[in-house]
């Protein structure tokens, strides 16, 4: 029906709708006016039996932190549905424990023709899966940088966790902090050296001093506390925390009130994610905010690209994160008047692509 109107092959209509590349921008247009002035939809069943595409993009659903913040994988799931559907596709979730469980639920879904690829998550060192994934021919793309020399070679959206932390640290040098300690995961974890990095360097730059304000443990509240409260036992205290997390964050202000001190007016604290939390606490917590759902619509616009072939080489994408600051920042004591701090983007509050290729 749409062709005979549009006075086009079927093949076209197909074209117009699984190809729109291969069309003239005048021939696309004339079949797209057709298809709305007609009210078309068309059958993705009869789609796929054709194609061989499910419009389906398979998704391991990680846990939640259960320290007390979470958010961010809910807000990444979420916004991955919206971005996967406004491109016409689904996003099916499924739950293993390890990475050979998830291994195992790949090889099904594409014995099976469930899906036409994947999004993987909680990349780290020794990763086996992307390899994997690239010796079946399946196309994937990773949130997450690959943490490894030898698995370089498939596309990645990322969140610059160096430059959140390097945030932190001149937001809390500008209220006058020069002793800012620093609480995160231990060496090895890709994600908790990125955020490392960004605190060392950026304290180096302003001529900072390091030696001995560093703890680093698994994330957890109770991990925050007993790490912020070892550094607290300083014969020189820090004046304020740069956390690897929320939750780390609220572990330091637990320490921080342990000994009497107010956070935000003793001592400061910054976490990481802005989780729904910070803005509920009290002080308020400054957080560095990531850009998930720009990290959502990145992914989707990478793994449709590696489907249609239009992806030539590996795609890498750094998305840069911003700080919030709240009431657990404020001016160093001894240094200005303290005044009360409304929600403020230290930067303009937009994902940038930092690098891409």
């Amino acid at each position: 029906m749409v062709a005979k109107r549009a006075g086009v092959s079927r093949q076209t209509v197909s074209n117009a709708a699984n190809a729109p590349h291969l069309l003239r921008p005048e021939t696309l247009q004339k079949v797209l006016g057709t298809i709305d002035e007609l009210g078309y939809r068309p059958s993705h069943a009869a789609r796929a039996l054709r194609t061989r595409s499910t419009r389906v993009i398979g998704c391991r659903l990680l846990p939640s932190n259960y320290g007390g913040t979470g958010g961010v994988l809910d807000r990444l799931l979420h916004a991955l549905c919206d971005a996967a559907r406004s491109k016409g596709y689904d996003v099916l979730t499924f739950s293993v424990g390890t990475d050979d469980e998830e291994i195992g639920v790949f090889e099904d879904l594409l014995r099976r023709g469930a899906v036409d690829g994947f999004v993987l998550t909680n990349t780290h060192h020794g990763d086996v899966r992307p390899n994997w994934l690239l010796a079946e021919g399946a196309r994937f793309v990773a949130f997450g940088r690959p943490w490894g020399r030898d698995q370089a070679a498939h596309s990645w959206v990322d969140v610059d966790g160096a430059s959140g932390t390097r945030q932190a640290v001149e937001h809390l040098s500008a209220l006058g902090h020069a002793r800012v300690a620093y609480l995160g995961l231990p060496e090895g974890n890709g994600v908790g050296d990125d955020r490392y990095r960004g605190w060392h360097d950026a304290m180096a730059a302003l001529g900072a001093p390091t030696k001995g304000l560093v703890a680093r443990a698994e994330d957890g509240i109770a991990s925050g506390r007993a790490m912020a409260d070892q550094l607290l036992a300083l014969p020189i205290q820090p004046t304020a925390f740069v956390c690897q997390s929320d939750t780390m964050a609220l572990g330091a202000i637990r320490a921080i009130e342990d000994r009497g001190l107010r956070p935000g007016e003793d001592i400061s604290v910054v976490g990481f994610d802005d989780s729904p939390v910070a803005s509920l606490w009290r002080p308020r917590l400054s957080s560095v905010r990531q850009p998930i759902e720009a990290v959502a619509q990145k992914l989707v616009e990478v793994l449709l690209a590696e489907l249609s072939g239009l992806q030539r080489k590996p795609s890498r994408d750094l998305l840069e994160p911003w700080l919030v600051a709240r009431e657990s920042s404020r001016r160093a004591p001894g240094r200005a008047d303290r005044v009360s701090i409304p929600d403020v983007p230290v930067r303009v509050a937009t994902a940038k692509t930092r690098f891409s290729n």
